[in-house]
């Protein structure tokens, strides 16, 4: 049973809750990412690494569940969530995921949030959020679902609240699933996928091919620092602690970058070409994951009378330097990092590469898992936006790229109308390229690690599936 009001204390900018608070009004306020502004904070603070971890868990878990914990409020609330300050209601979400998605006790979870309430917004602030969590705390989790499914006649919608997916997106990745699931199995593969969305995936690292040794690799794993991840074999997973524990990592010769990220790099060097396979170009290469796989890939199997050379080209200089630093470890004359816009290079740069990369901007919907605040700041509108800028990228990498060479068309989004019906409408206007098995080149490149890929020639990663970020690809030759 809650109790009421506890005793008022001073929540100092230490206290991993008012952390977590602080990185939610970040997310509100700026639209920033969580997984950038979150280390810095903690570092900031200089917390321990007990409380980073619960900070930690508090900013992704109610970032992560927003949607499913407003349901909640507004059973519970006198008024509507709207008319609530937000600076209150960031508070009240923080609340309730201690109530019902943590182990923290009730009234430990009231008081500290009454406190922060009363530090942000003042005692009458205080007073309504100590009044809304003894109404949520009152229920379990089941009790909640129940009474969201008694108010809630649309079945999507109800999905939506419990597993605190906009409706939206729900409906694009059921349409998405249904491309390679069988009807019967849809909705229970709907509810895994939208679950794997709601688990924090472990950190996953890649270490770049050719430039760490076996015995680092050996030494980590010896260390309790990582572990094979099934993937990718260039994929490893962090076992606790920073990533920054492990040299490799410090030099850039590892990296932080999810499996399915690493796979797709992979698998588009893998693809078989005619000719010469010595220069490489990618169109949209910020943050730099994929340039450092390829660059790192491209000088051990280059084939030709030129030297190696990947070009790695940002639109955003302030991208292009991130590019820049995710390369530092790779040879220098190897590397043109340049600021370009990926949909001019066709003209520019006709018939020129052998392989093109293209990882075009997209809505970010298969990387929920990390970016969990990433499904309440995109809208359908994004999807009038993004479908025609994918498209002109894709056409200018198909027109970069020589006869007999390779394009690879990625989104880290299962949405179809940023993977498929892309490629497609590209296909449908253009009779210079065809369209290889993305699956079975995959499966070339990690043999038997991936279970239930599809029958191509698309691939189409899930979280639910291979434990990946929902990658899409495309392997285009061009004719």
């Amino acid at each position: 049973m809650i109790h009421a009001p506890p005793q008022p204390r001073e929540l100092d900018m230490s206290d991993p809750r008012r952390a977590a608070y602080d990185v939610l009004r970040a997310v509100a306020e700026s639209d920033a990412y969580a997984n950038l502004v979150l280390p810095g904070l903690l570092a900031e603070r200089g917390m321990s690494r007990r409380d980073a971890a619960l900070a930690t868990e508090l900013a992704y878990g109610t970032l992560r569940l927003r949607g499913r914990y407003d349901a909640i409020l507004t059973m519970c609330s006198s008024r509507p969530l709207s008319d609530v300050d937000p600076r209150v209601l960031d508070a009240l979400r923080l609340g309730t995921h201690q109530l019902l998605g943590m182990r923290v006790p009730a009234h430990a979870a009231v008081a500290e949030t009454v406190n922060l309430a009363r530090s942000v917004a003042g005692g009458g602030a205080a007073g309504f959020a100590n009044a809304v969590l003894r109404q949520v705390g009152r229920a379990d989790s089941a009790e909640w679902e129940r009474r969201m499914a008694e108010r809630t006649s649309d079945p999507d919608e109800l999905i939506a609240q419990q597993k605190a997916h906009p409706a939206w997106i729900v409906k694009a990745l059921r349409s998405s699933l249904a491309l390679s699931t069988p009807e019967g199995e849809l909705e229970t593969e709907l509810n895994e996928l939208l679950e794997a969305n709601n688990t924090a995936p472990a950190v996953t690292l890649v270490a770049r091919p050719g430039l760490v040794a076996e015995e680092e690799i050996a030494d980590a794993v010896r260390d309790h620092l990582i572990e094979a991840a099934p993937a990718a074999p260039t994929a490893w997973t962090l076992t606790g602690g920073s990533p920054e524990r492990i040299p490799a990592v410090r030099q850039g010769r590892m990296g932080v970058q999810d499996a399915g990220s690493q796979l797709v790099a992979l698998a588009l060097a893998a693809a078989p070409l005619e000719g010469n396979d010595n220069l490489w170009a990618d169109l949209c290469a910020g943050p730099g994951g994929k340039s450092a796989i390829l660059g790192a890939l491209l000088d051990r199997q280059a084939t030709g009378d030129r030297d190696p050379l990947l070009v790695a080209g940002e639109v955003a200089p302030h991208r292009v330097g991130l590019v820049e630093r995710s390369v530092k470890a790779l040879p220098r004359d190897l590397l043109e990092v340049v600021q370009w816009d990926g949909r001019e290079v066709g003209s520019q740069h006709p018939n020129h590469f052998d392989r093109v990369l293209v990882d075009a901007p997209c809505t970010g919907l298969g990387a929920l898992r990390r970016r969990p605040e990433a499904r309440w700041r995109r809208t359908t509108s994004d999807l009038t936006d993004l479908p025609p800028l994918q498209r002109d990228l894709l056409n200018s990498a198909i027109d970069a790229t020589r006869s007999g060479g390779v394009i690879g068309y990625v989104t880290c989004s299962p949405h179809v109308a940023e993977t498929v019906d892309v490629v497609q409408a590209v296909l449908n206007s253009r009779d210079d390229v065809e369209v290889l098995d993305a699956v079975a080149i995959t499966d070339s490149v990690a043999p038997g690690a991936l279970e239930n890929l599809g029958a191509g020639p698309y691939l189409q990663l899930w979280p639910h599936r291979q434990g990946t970020d929902a990658m899409f690809l495309a392997l285009l030759r061009r004719i």
